[in-house]
C-alpha cells in the first residue's frame, strides 16, 4: 500500500507566475511526484495579499499562483488546521480535501514573514494531490465498515498470534470495538473513497493493547489499510474517552506546593504537587509550568493506573483511577516503586525542553494537559513497554530486570515526542513515514536526556535508548536501540508489508534517527535540535518518507542560514546512512520475481500444481483487486481469473486446475472459483464475513468464514455440487480455523467449551475429516493454554504450529491422518526455535514463515521463509533444508508449489511481489 515514501525527484524547475503579480524572486522548485503541485517551493520573497488571519493569506497566496501550485480552488480545498507564529516567522498548515473530503496524507506548508503589516511568503512544501476524481459517495455504512474493519484486525492478530480462544467470560463479546471517523480518500492514483474506522480493544492472544487506523472501501467494504494508532516505545487515532481538560474541571481546588520524590535510580528530585482538598492529600499535579486562565486548568499531572490491564486505559480514559497522592509532599516508596516520581519528573523536564529550546507550550503547542498512567500490566502480569495513544502518556510495570518504563527520561522523551508529532507534522505512523515519527521521537528523547545529564555526543554510549531501565545488565545490554548502530539503507533496510512492525517502524528507524544523531555530534546541539524541529514542525507532512525528510532538514537549516560546512556536514550524514535519492533501487533480490507490485494489502496467494494465483492491483493501486494465475517457471501469459467488476477478489489459492477465490463487495462476501483452462466463474457461497484462508484440492474446497462478532467457522464442499456443504464452529463456545485440503481429506483447528461447572473447561483440537465418509480424527488435543496455529495437509501427513507461549517458540508438528505417530519438526524451545506463524507443504516439503524469538535489529527480525523435509525425521540431518530465500525484507504467505519450490509474497524493495525459488537457497550470512 502506498503510504511508504515516494521518491521526490531534486530536479529544480522554473516556475511561471500569474501575469498580474511581481515576479518571484529567484528560487527552487522541486516537483512532486504524481502531482502537479511542487513538493518544495524555496529561496522566494513573494508578497501574499492581504487577508485578516496568516491562513486566509497563505490560502489566498496559493489561489494566486495557479500556474505554479495548480490547485483548482484553494478556498474550497484547502483548510487550515494549524497556525504557529514565533517573531516574525509564520506557518499555516492545511489539510486538503477532494470534493469536501480529507485526503489522507494531503497537507501543504506554507511560510511567511510578516513585517510592517505585509506578508511575505518565503516557501511552500507538503503534498497536494492533483489527480482526484472519485466521487464521493458511500455504498458502504458505517455498520458494515465497523463490521469488516473489526473482523480484518482480529484475523491479522489471529494470523500473528494464531487464533487465541476467547477469556471465560468474554465469549459472546469480541474483544475490539470499532468508531467510525467518516469517509477519507487515499491518494492512490485518481483516489479511493473510504470509511475510516478506528479499532479499539485487546489482543486476544497477548493482552497488548490494539488501536488500529483502518480505512474500508466505501464502494466494495474491503479493508485497503490498517495502521497503528499506538505508538510504542518497544517493536509491537485520536483517542475515544472522556477529554482530559473535563477530568481536570472535575476536580476540587487545589493548591500548589514544593515537593520532592526518589527516583528508582536513587536520586532525589523536586516536585511541582498540589494540596487536593478534598482527598486530604498531595497529588501530582503541576500547575506551575502550562499558562493557565480563567477557562483552563491544563496541567502536568501523574496518575496511578496499578490495577490497571493495558487494554482497559489504551484508547480510553479509565474513569476510577486518581492522580498519585500522598500524605505530605514529600512523595514515598510507594510513588518509586510504581514509577510515579520518574514519570512526574520527567515529564516536567521534557516540557521544560520543548518551551525553552523550542518555544513550544505542551504538546500541542497551545498549553493542553499533560497525562502520565504509570503502573498498567497485561492481565496483571508485568508489562515492558510504554505508548502515546493520542491522548496520554501511559508506561509499563516493567519485571524484574526492567524497571518501570517511565524510569528513563530519553523514553519519557520519546512517548512526549509522539505528541508534539501528532500535533504537527503528524508523521503516519506506517512504512517509511512511521519509521520517521519513531526516528524524530528517539532523537528528541534522546537529546533531552543527553542534556539533563550532561552527557556528551562523542560518549559511545550516548545514541543508547532506554539503557537506563535495567535493574543489573548494563547499558548496552540493557538499551532497545542504538542512534549510533551504523544502520544503512542500502545494508540494513527491512522492507516490510504492514502487519509487520507497522512496515518496520521500528526496525528501520534508527536509519534516518542515526543520521540525524551524527548531524548533532557534527554541528553541535542547540543548532542541530532547531534546524529538526523547523523541518518537522514546518515542512514535514503525513506521508513523507526517508528521501523527503533529508530534503525537510537540509531545507530548514537553508532557512537558519547554516553556513556551507554545516551543510556539508548534514548531507554527509544522511549520505552515510544511505538516505539519498533513488536508494530503493539499491535493493537486491535472490529470487524470481512472478508478478511485481501487486499493491495489495491483507490479502495471501496460492499455489499447487506448478502454478501460483494472486491477487493484484494497477500500478498506482486504485484500482478494486483482481486475481490473477500463471506457471510457477515464468513461462506463458499470466492469466486473468476473476471479473474487473469493482469487487475486490482476494486470497486466492489453487491445485494447478482451479482457481478459488473471495470476492467482496458492499453486501456479501462470495467465495467464486474458475478452471484455470477457462470457463465461467462460479459462485460456491456467500456469506456476512469471510476469513483468510481458502483451499482447493480436485474437487475439494475448502475456506473460514466469520459470523457477527468475528466467531470463526470453518466450510467445505464440493466443485461438482456446491449445494452439498458442510461447516464447524462459527459459534459462541465452538469455533473453528485454519483449514487446508489435501487427497479427499479436510484438516482444521477447533477450540471448543467441553464442560460447563463451576469454572468452564475448555480444549483444541486438531481434526481431520474424511470428505467421502464424513468420519473425523482428532489428531491433537490441548487444554485452552495452549494455542494452535495454522494447519497443512498432503497425501500422508497433517501438518500444523502450536503455540505453548512459556517455551518462546512455535513448534512444527506432524501426524499421520489417523492421528498415530505425532513427531516435532521443529522444537519450540532451545537455540533453534522459530515464532512460526503460517504454513504451507507439498508431499516432501514443509515450509514456515517465522521469525527468531527475540531477534535484534537483523535480518531475521523480520519473517522469513525456513523450509523442512516433511518426511524428516527430528533430530537428523537433513530434517531443516534451510532458509528458503536470504532476501532481506518480509517474506510472507508462502505457498508449495511442488516439491521445494514455493511461492511468496516478498516486500525487500519497499513494494510487495510474487516471487518464488525453485529450491531452498539454504543459510544465510
Amino acid at each position: 500500500m502506498g503510504v511508504a515514501a515516494l521518491v521526490v525527484p531534486a530536479v529544480p524547475a522554473g516556475a511561471a507566475t500569474e501575469a498580474d503579480t511581481p515576479p518571484p524572486s529567484p528560487g527552487e522548485v522541486v516537483p512532486g511526484q504524481e502531482t502537479e503541485t511542487p513538493a518544495l517551493v524555496q529561496g522566494i520573497r513573494e508578497r501574499a495579499p492581504e487577508a485578516s488571519s496568516a491562513a486566509g493569506a497563505a490560502r489566498a497566496y496559493l489561489g494566486s499562483k495557479r500556474q505554479r501550485y495548480r490547485m483548482a480552488d484553494a478556498e474550497r480545498d484547502l483548510v487550515p488546521t494549524a497556525t504557529t507564529a514565533s517573531g516574525e516567522q509564520e506557518t499555516v498548515r492545511f489539510q486538503q480535501r477532494h470534493r469536501g473530503v480529507p485526503v489522507l496524507g494531503g497537507q501543504y506548508v506554507v511560510r511567511m514573514e510578516r513585517k510592517n503589516g505585509e506578508r511575505i511568503v518565503t516557501g511552500t512544501s507538503g503534498k497536494y494531490f492533483t489527480g482526484l476524481t472519485t466521487g464521493t459517495t458511500a455504498e458502504v455504512g458505517e455498520e458494515l465498515a465497523i463490521e469488516r474493519a473489526v473482523d480484518r484486525v482480529l484475523d491479522d492478530l489471529g494470523s500473528r498470534h494464531f487464533a487465541a480462544a476467547p477469556r471465560e467470560g468474554e465469549e459472546e463479546r469480541s474483544p475490539l470495538r470499532g468508531t467510525v471517523h467518516g469517509l477519507v480518500v487515499l491518494p492512490q492514483g485518481t483516489g479511493v473513497l473510504t470509511q475510516h474506522v478506528t479499532v479499539n480493544g485487546t489482543d486476544p492472544a497477548t493482552g497488548e493493547p490494539v488501536s488500529q487506523e483502518v480505512y474500508v472501501d466505501a464502494h466494495a467494504g474491503y479493508p485497503l489499510l490498517r495502521y497503528s494508532g499506538i505508538k510504542t516505545f518497544g517493536t509491537p487515532a485520536r483517542a475515544a474517552g472522556k477529554p482530559a481538560s473535563d477530568t481536570s474541571r472535575q476536580r476540587s481546588p487545589a493548591a500548589g506546593a514544593k515537593g520532592s520524590g526518589v527516583r528508582l535510580d536513587g536520586t532525589t528530585v523536586p516536585l511541582d504537587v498540589l494540596h487536593d482538598e478534598a482527598r486530604g492529600q498531595y497529588v501530582l499535579r503541576d500547575r506551575t509550568r502550562i499558562p493557565n486562565d480563567e477557562y483552563s486548568d491544563n496541567v502536568l499531572a501523574t496518575w496511578d493506573a496499578r490495577g490497571k490491564w493495558v487494554g482497559d486505559v489504551s484508547g480510553r480514559w479509565p474513569d476510577d483511577i486518581k492522580e498519585f497522592g500522598s500524605p505530605t509532599p514529600e512523595f514515598g516508596t510507594d510513588a518509586t516503586e510504581a514509577g510515579a516520581v520518574d514519570a512526574h519528573w520527567a515529564a516536567g523536564q521534557v516540557y521544560d525542553y520543548y518551551r525553552n529550546r523550542h518555544g513550544r507550550n505542551s504538546l500541542d503547542g497551545h498549553g493542553m494537559t499533560v497525562n502520565s498512567l504509570v503502573g498498567v500490566t497485561v492481565y496483571g502480569e508485568p508489562y515492558v513497554n510504554a505508548f502515546w495513544d493520542g491522548q496520554k502518556m501511559v508506561y509499563g510495570s516493567g519485571d524484574d530486570e526492567y524497571r518501570p518504563l517511565s524510569a528513563a527520561l530519553d523514553v519519557v522523551g520519546h512517548e512526549m515526542t509522539h505528541g508534539v508529532i501528532e500535533h504537527s507534522a503528524n508523521l503516519v505512523y506506517a512504512g517509511q513515514s512511521g519509521a520517521m515519527n519513531e526516528a524524530i521521537a528517539d532523537y528528541f528523547g534522546n537529546a533531552i536526556e543527553a542534556d539533563v545529564y550532561g552527557v556528551p555526543m562523542t560518549d559511545p554510549d550516548s545514541g543508547l535508548l532506554g539503557e537506563r531501565l535495567c535493574r543489573t545488565k548494563g547499558p548496552r545490554d540493557c538499551a532497545l536501540r542504538d542512534l549510533n548502530d551504523g544502520r544503512t539503507t542500502t545494508k540494513s533496510f527491512l522492507g516490510l508489508d504492514f502487519p509487520n512492525d507497522n512496515g518496520g517502524v521500528h526496525l528501520n528507524s534508527t536509519i534516518f534517527g542515526g543520521a540525524l544523531w551524527d548531524a548533532r555530534e557534527d554541528l553541535g546541539a542547540e543548532l542541530t535540535d532547531t534546524i529538526v524541529y523547523r523541518a518537522l514542525t514546518q515542512y514535514l507532512t503525513p506521508l513523507d518518507g526517508f528521501t523527503q525528510g533529508r530534503a525537510a532538514v537540509l531545507a530548514a537549516a537553508k532557512d537558519l542560514g547554516v553556513a556551507a560546512d554545516g551543510m556539508k556536514a548534514l548531507r554527509r550524514a544522511f549520505t552515510a546512512h544511505g538516505i539519498a535519492p533513488g536508494w530503493e533501487l539499491t535493493l537486491g533480490l535472490d529470487s524470481d520475481p512472478l508478478l511485481e507490485r501487486v499493491n495489495t494489502t491483507g490479502t495471501g496467494l496460492g499455489g499447487g500444481g506448478g502454478w501460483w494465483a494472486a491477487s493484484k492491483s494497477n500500478e498506482d493501486g486504485s484500482e478494486a483487486y483482481s486475481v490473477w494465475a500463471g506457471r510457477a517457471d515464468g513461462k506463458g501469459q499470466l492469466k486473468l481469473m476473476s471479473p474487473n467488476d469493482g469487487r475486490y477478489h482476494v486470497n486466492p489459492s489453487t491445485d494447478g486446475k482451479t482457481v478459488v477465490w473471495q470476492a467482496y463487495s458492499s453486501g456479501d462476501v462470495e467465495i467464486l472459483a474458475r478452471p484455470i483452462a477457462g470457463g465461467p466463474v462460479r459462485k460456491l457461497w456467500s456469506g456476512r464475513g469471510g476469513g483468510s484462508v481458502t483451499d482447493v484440492d480436485g474437487d475439494v474446497v475448502t475456506f473460514s468464514y466469520a459470523n457477527v462478532g468475528g466467531r470463526s467457522g470453518v466450510m467445505y464442499l464440493s466443485l461438482k455440487d456446491p449445494a452439498n456443504k458442510v461447516s464447524f464452529g462459527g459459534g459462541t463456545y465452538r469455533r473453528a480455523y485454519s483449514p487446508s485440503a489435501s487427497g479427499g481429506k479436510v484438516a482444521y483447528q477447533e477450540w471448543r467449551r467441553v464442560a460447563l461447572a463451576a469454572r468452564a473447561a475448555y480444549e483444541w483440537r486438531t481434526i481431520v475429516v474424511d470428505v467421502a465418509s464424513g468420519e473425523s480424527t482428532v489428531v491433537h488435543e490441548t487444554p485452552n493454554t495452549v494455542s494452535h496455529g495454522p494447519t497443512a495437509i498432503n497425501g500422508t501427513h497433517v501438518f500444523w504450529l502450536l503455540d505453548q507461549e512459556a517455551a518462546g517458540g512455535t513448534s512444527l508438528l506432524r501426524a499421520s491422518l489417523d492421528g498415530s505417530d505425532v513427531v516435532e519438526l521443529s522444537p519450540e524451545a532451545g537455540t533453534d526455535a522459530l515464532h512460526a506463524y503460517d504454513l504451507t507443504v507439498s508431499e516432501d516439503t514443509a515450509t514456515v514463515a517465522a521469525y527468531v524469538p527475540d531477534a535484534p535489529l537483523s535480518n531475521e527480525a523480520s519473517p522469513k521463509l525456513h523450509q523442512f523435509a516433511a518426511l524428516g525425521v527430528p533430530g537428523t540431518p537433513g530434517t531443516y533444508k534451510g532458509r528458503v530465500s536470504c532476501n532481506r525484507g518480509a517474506q510472507t504467505h508462502p505457498a508449495a508449489v511442488a516439491s521445494s519450490q514455493v511461492v511468496w509474497l516478498d516486500s525487500t524493495t519497499g513494494t510487495t511481489d510474487v516471487v518464488t525459488r525453485t529450491r531452498p537457497t539454504g543459510r544465510c550470512g
